[in-house]
């Protein structure tokens, strides 16, 4: 009698940490993705510009997942040549400076003001802290226009 009640004692004991072990291992808390990787699709662009022509470059944002309150801002920079960049709402982008991208669509438009190689980069970086670089090389079209 004294071992079966010690076994049985020494069962619950196990059973019981065997409970602790599971149901304190769970953690009540619900987790929420709120950010999710994305990526800015673009249509071809030209390859060349004349000096004042302007190259539109259209955009769409694809993200993975969706959490309401990420932002999302654009910027760019100009490493070679001279030009400048507009958003499709007639903002000019100063380099290196942020705006915020309002739209999913959106359409940016360079134009050339070099006779030099230019490129753009563009970066778009979410409320999260995570980033797309887009490069935009153009060369110079020095052919005579067909009169």
């Amino acid at each position: 009698m004294y071992m079966r009640n010690r076994l049985s004692k020494i069962g619950m004991g196990c059973c019981m940490v065997a409970a602790l072990l599971f149901f304190g291992s769970c953690d009540d808390k619900l987790e929420i993705q709120q950010a999710y990787p994305f990526t800015i699709e673009t249509m071809p662009v030209p390859k060349k510009l004349k000096v004042g022509e302007t190259a539109e470059i259209r955009c769409q944002l694809k993200r993975d997942g969706q959490y309401l309150p990420t932002t999302y801002q654009i910027r760019f920079f100009q490493p070679d040549g001279k030009g400048e960049l507009k958003m499709d709402n007639g903002t000019l982008f100063l380099p290196n400076d942020f705006y915020p991208l309002e739209k999913e669509t959106f359409r940016l438009y360079y134009t050339s003001a070099s006779t030099d190689q230019q490129t753009i980069d563009v970066y778009v970086e979410d409320s999260f802290g995570q980033l797309v670089q887009l490069t935009f090389s153009f060369n110079n079209d020095s052919s005579k226009e067909e009169e």
